[in-house]
């Protein structure tokens, strides 16, 4: 299974209530981190956001950015777009049923919290998807918790209680990048929230 929707996980089904525990952690401070670090410096750039949630990353970014999102859920889906209009374009659509081939290339890919929700057939789907959407130049980063030999016991046990059922190592990670992205950059972070947690970000880019 690759992810836990049952139990007391099943809440997070609810837009209001994921956005509300992403506040509590310290989902806002990953987000400025990210733009901050990661995302291109010029205001203007085609970016699709892949499981993107309620889209909030949105409100991080220039008002330029041409920006695209799709996430499995339709609640957060109609949450994203009862916000962000305006903003850009939402799609409700799983993963490995998405299709890409009627947009134009994108500068920026993001999949932020999303691989280890995958296994590794729709991981590499994913990959693949990215890797064919990209204009030449562009970058996909994706954002996931992580198994570390550099975490703490709390991190690790926090992690190991994520809806998703597929968190890796950074090797784990990066294998199913390989296939696709000849140049890939992993990197650990251990601050990017509010509480004790470890993520692993890849910087996948193309010829």
């Amino acid at each position: 299974m690759a992810q836990i929707v049952s139990g007391f996980r099943a809440i997070f089904s609810y837009p209001a209530i994921y956005n509300l525990a992403q506040n509590l952690v310290g989902a806002e401070k990953a987000r400025r981190i990210l733009v901050r670090d990661y995302f291109p410096a010029e205001c203007r750039y085609r970016m699709l956001d892949i499981g993107c949630g309620t889209a909030e990353i949105l409100r991080h970014l220039p008002e330029q950015v041409d920006y695209a999102g799709f996430d499995a859920s339709e609640a957060y889906i109609a949450q994203a777009r009862k916000r962000f209009a305006s903003r850009g374009t939402f799609r409700a659509e799983m993963v490995r049923e998405a299709t890409l081939d009627d947009t134009e290339p994108f500068d920026l890919i993001l999949a932020f919290g999303l691989l280890h929700h995958l296994d590794d057939d729709e991981a590499g789907q994913l990959f693949a998807m990215a890797s064919h959407a990209l204009r030449p130049g562009g970058r996909l980063i994706t954002v996931d918790p992580v198994y570390s030999i550099h975490q703490g016991s709390i991190a690790r046990w926090i992690i190991s209680k994520d809806r998703g059922q597929n968190i890796r190592t950074p090797e784990g990670y990066a294998d199913l990048a390989h296939p696709h992205f000849p140049d890939i950059v992993v990197q650990e972070r251990h601050d990017l929230l509010n509480i004790p947690y470890s993520h692993c970000i890849l910087q996948c880019s193309g010829t």
